[in-house]
């Protein structure tokens, strides 16, 4: 008798997962890592494929995994070679399950594996919602095709998975919502946030955290524009830009002679940079389901985001606001409204660290993955 999708069947030896992950720093990295992190505390074989930049294949060689190097292009002239690479790696590590996360693993992955070994493809955000054109089109033909290669799509979110199925992606899909280590991520109250600006060096005025990639994807460039509309209705504000990323000098350009506007570069401590927040702002331009929402309800702190596809899925709805993204002057008044009315911003913010106790801890979505894998390499084994 085949499994259900809801019932995984136990495998009767030791599971062996590989990731493969060509970002190693960010939100995919991040997600990845704390799969990792369960699957080698519930004494399975994990090892993980990547590039040696970055911080995903030192983190996971840390939580116990074994680790392959990678030098992955999916440049048309280099990625023949990739692949080449790639497939060495499966056929030494011999994987039970390979798990491929975001869409340039996603191409090399399901062309060496072609579901000969059950296959989780989590794209984290599709890789047509950032193409345009013909690039575009050529990145939504590839999806449509390799969807055959997928065992398994894993979404981040319903609104993810939802626009796959309607842009004619067919292969059967678990969502699994991206989850927050609650441990790390603590809620902060008011005198948290006097401690947290202290230790940061910040003054204690309203201040605006926004964390993430320096890049076009996390729309700084749309906050900076802004920040001056905010500043004039309130005089001491500040905002700081917590990330590293290839768009640093033209944002640091673009806010040159901007009151109130710091950069602090690339951290490890984000949770206190969140503490120090009075609302922490996501003005991306997309998403697949962006984590720093999460975080920052974690940390019970208000957010300020943009509609785009994957923020919907994880703010709640009293959680803080979310604005049309071309929707003039929406952001500033979020934000305005919240840096005024510090009783509205911390009832938000513990409203969403309720939610995020309840729909997005990692531990769940940890448990709902190993289901997942379970289940496709119990029914493989049944055949």
């Amino acid at each position: 008798m085949s499994p259900t999708r809801d019932q995984p069947i136990p495998t009767n030896r030791r599971l062996h997962v590989l990731h493969v992950s060509v970002p190693t720093s960010g939100g995919i990295a991040t997600v990845a890592t704390r799969y990792i992190r369960d699957q080698v505390d519930r004494g399975w074989g994990v090892t993980v494929a990547c590039p040696s930049r970055g911080d995903l294949g030192y983190a996971a060689r840390e939580a116990g995994a074994t680790v392959r190097w990678w030098r992955a292009s999916t440049h048309e002239s280099t990625l023949a070679g990739t692949v080449a690479r790639l497939n060495r790696i499966v056929k030494e590590v011999g994987p039970d399950v390979v798990h491929l996360h975001g869409g340039k693993a996603g191409l090399a992955g399901r062309l060496v594996v072609r579901d000969r070994i059950p296959t989780v493809f989590q794209p984290h955000v599709w890789p047509f919602s950032a193409a345009r054109g013909g690039v575009q089109g050529a990145a939504l033909r590839w999806e449509r095709y390799a969807a055959r290669w997928a065992t398994e799509l894993v979404c981040v979110s319903s609104s993810e998975q939802q626009m796959g199925e309607r842009l004619g992606v067919q292969a059967p899909t678990t969502v699994i919502p991206n989850g927050i280590d609650l441990t790390e991520f603590r809620p902060a109250g008011d005198r948290d946030r006097v401690h947290a600006r202290k230790l940061l060096g910040l003054e204690d005025v309203p201040t605006v955290v926004c964390v993430g990639a320096l890049t076009v994807q996390k729309g700084q460039q749309d906050l900076l524009a802004d920040w001056p509309a905010v500043r004039a209705r309130v005089p001491e504000a500040r905002l700081v830009l917590v990330g590293d990323g290839p768009d640093r000098q033209p944002l640091e350009q673009l806010a040159a002679g901007m009151a109130g506007v710091s950069f602090a570069g690339a951290r490890t401590d984000v949770p206190l940079w969140m503490a120090a927040a009075d609302v922490v702002a996501v003005p991306s331009r997309w998403e697949g389901m962006a984590l720093v929402p999460l975080e920052a309800m974690a940390c019970a702190r208000s957010v300020v985001a943009t509609e785009v596809n994957g923020v919907a899925d994880s703010l709640a709805a009293d959680a803080g606001a979310i604005v049309g993204l071309d929707e003039p002057g929406a952001l500033v008044e979020a934000l305005v409204r919240r840096l005024l009315d510090p009783a509205l911003a911390g009832e938000e913010g513990w409203r969403g660290r309720s939610h995020v106790e309840a729909h997005h801890d990692v531990a769940a979505s940890a448990r709902e993955l190993a289901r997942v894998y379970l289940r496709l390499v119990g029914a493989r084994r049944g055949r």
